[in-house]
């Protein structure tokens, strides 16, 4: 066994960001926090951008980062909703209505995981950009 095969447990993946409450203060917040906790390949600039459903909250500010961890997806899910929760995330009862921190796994490993890449420029945007700039490029998602 070659001496990489730690390596290749790693995992990256691509994350879409956004925030409407306090977001300059909370996307510094959540760029420490994964800098500090995971590896920071690549992140995009900042857009702002309105909102998607329920419109009567403030604009977002949107952007995605590239990190590398040896969580699986499953526990690096769990591990961003924990990261949401120490930026003051309350999940009241509309979902697309105003939040501090909102982090989603977009891709996983090179791959869509999530239809929102697809679906709005505000994901796709940011996303690009973070691919662009680091050599990077998705595979579509898998049909289940």
């Amino acid at each position: 066994m070659s001496s990489h095969a730690i390596a290749c447990s790693d995992h990256e993946c691509l994350i879409s960001l956004g925030s409407n409450i306090e977001p300059e203060q909370h996307y510094v917040k959540a760029l420490a926090i994964l800098e500090r906790e995971c590896e920071l390949i690549a992140n995009s600039k900042v857009i702002h951008t309105s909102p998607v459903g329920y419109q009567l909250q403030p604009d977002f500010l949107n952007a995605a980062l590239l990190v590398r961890t040896s969580f699986s997806y499953a526990d690096f899910r769990a591990y961003l909703k924990a990261v949401e929760d120490r930026l003051g995330r309350i999940r009241g009862p509309i979902k697309s209505g105003p939040r501090t921190m909102d982090l989603d796994i977009v891709a996983w490993d090179g791959e869509v995981v999530d239809e929102a890449y697809y679906q709005y420029d505000y994901v796709r945007g940011p996303a690009d950009e973070v691919l662009a700039s680091s050599g990077r490029t998705l595979k579509p998602k898998k049909n289940s």
